[in-house]
């Protein structure tokens, strides 16, 4: 079909009557047919700190599930997308090769569609693949803000989509052991959970005038939904992240893992009451605008989640800190001791930090993604979502909690340290987090009487909910998806 004298509207109104209209699902193939997958947004290469190329590696994980075919490519960097269709052809296998998504839904040889696109595409790409009667892989965070993440949910309902989300730690075998464990209350009750994210990284400098866009680069395919306008950082790829228009900042990128393990060990199934934030972007003057230095405090009850992010470090030497001698992962607090671990497993210590018990997993982290991946092949053979480790709804809470925190900084004001101890003085969770926090900046020489951290108040769900939604960018605008 022509778009370009079909309306993207049409194109999908007619393809959502059709599948609906037929009653079955648009995959229906027998079992130990492939599943044939499109992978969109393959990722920069060559970035600077080893980082980016997402859709890369989840071709190598996809490729690794029985059942899984990888059919056809996407990506806006004609580069980028030559390079991954020569890796293939070097197989001897042949793939399609699109730069425009929307050739993608088109392509009635493909089921079910892996986005690894920047933030600010999540929702458009999901609900144009669920009314096109596809399933979809996205990568976290799931949505760019709360009410894209509602359509999202909406769409895959309402379409009758597999949709799975990659916060592929919810593959782990040892954590659920764990977390039973600490219900059952032999370490007594459970008082707080830690989301830590403690990861060094660099600034990516600053630029005077608009850099060039490459080339090879279908510019306003990029951009999408987001404003179009000139790109005022030195890469274009993986660096939107820290950008507001685009990305949810290191909350969103590794956060939203931290914080999905921690609900799910709480049982926490919705987003919290309210939240509030105390961050800064410190030490590097760049182009970036998220923090980098995050505490988000999600007021679960009775048990709340504190997510710590730390990116800055002077010197290779110079100390991250820890939470209860961790420095990644989780930590969850009881009256009798805590449980310190990650998706691979994790150790019981009591209170005198001696060890009580181990939960091992006993794969590697990528064996884990490939397990996530294999729950969603299995998934879209039963067309059962029940089934999904991280069905739509898992991931749009998550990331509304990343969108929470994120809207409660970009409400707040600098303020100065004593006034942030005064007003937090009454919760003693997250006074420590703020003051192991002071600690950690003091020995990386930053110094808060100078550069204060921003306070951000308490927001609910419903008004995180109605800040920051974009006017989105014709003809890339998310629609809202009705029942």
């Amino acid at each position: 079909m022509n778009l370009k004298r079909t309306t993207r509207r049409d194109f999908l109104k007619a393809s959502a009557t059709a599948v609906l209209a037929s009653g079955i699902p648009s995959w229906t193939s027998a079992a130990g047919t492939d599943v044939r997958i499109a992978v969109a947004g393959l990722g920069g290469i060559d970035i600077p700190g080893s980082v980016g190329g997402r859709g890369r590696q989840l071709i190598k994980s996809f490729q690794a599930v029985p059942g899984a075919k990888i059919v056809a490519l996407c990506d806006v960097d004609q580069t980028i997308l030559d390079h991954s269709v020569q890796e293939f052809k070097k197989r001897g296998e042949n793939v399609a090769a699109h730069a425009d998504f929307r050739r993608v839904l088109d392509d009635k040889n493909i089921d079910a569609v892996v986005l690894a696109l920047p933030n600010h595409w999540h929702a458009l790409g999901t609900i144009w693949a669920c009314q096109a009667g596809k399933d979809v892989y996205v990568e976290k965070p799931m949505s760019y803000n709360i009410w894209e993440g509602r359509q999202m949910v909406a769409a895959a309902r309402k379409f009758g989509r597999v949709v799975q989300v990659g916060t592929q730690r919810r593959a782990s075998r040892a954590l659920p052991q764990a977390f039973e464990y600490l219900r059952s209350g032999q370490l007594g009750q459970i008082r707080c959970a830690h989301a830590l994210v403690y990861r060094a990284r660099t600034g990516i400098g600053k630029v005077s005038a608009p850099t060039p866009v490459p080339a090879t680069v279908d510019y306003d395919l990029w951009c999408g939904p987001s404003p179009k306008t000139p790109l005022m950082r030195g890469q274009l790829h993986y660096e939107w992240h820290w950008v507001w228009p685009t990305g949810n900042g290191e909350m969103g990128n590794n956060g939203v893992h931290m914080m999905d393990i921690c609900r799910w060990g709480l049982g926490q199934n919705q987003p919290p009451p309210r939240a509030m934030s105390i961050g800064n972007r410190f030490a590097f003057n760049d182009a970036a605008e998220t923090p980098n230095v995050h505490i988000a405090f999600l007021d679960y009850q009775p048990v709340p989640i504190i997510c710590e992010i730390r990116n800055v470090q002077a010197t290779k030497a110079s100390p991250m800190g820890k939470c209860r001698n961790a420095e990644r992962g989780i930590v969850i607090v009881c009256e009798g001791g805590h449980f310190s671990g990650d998706y691979t497993g994790g150790t019981v210590f009591d209170n005198k930090g001696a060890k009580v018990k181990e939960f091992k997993d006993g794969r590697s982290t990528r064996e884990l993604e490939v397990a996530h991946i294999a729950n969603f092949i299995a998934a879209i053979r039963s067309r059962k979502t029940g089934s999904l480790n991280a069905e739509s709804q898992v991931g749009h809470v998550s990331a509304a909690c990343c969108h929470m925190a994120n809207v409660s900084h970009r409400l707040g004001k600098q303020t100065s340290p004593d006034g942030i101890r005064e007003t937090i003085k009454s919760n003693p969770a997250l006074s420590d987090a703020f003051d192991r926090c002071g600690e950690y900046l003091r020995e990386n020489g930053v110094d808060l009487g100078k550069t204060p951290a921003v306070l951000g108040p308490w927001v609910t769900f419903d008004e995180a909910s109605k800040h920051y939604r974009r006017k989105d960018r014709a003809p890339f605008v998310v629609p809202e998806i009705t029942s």
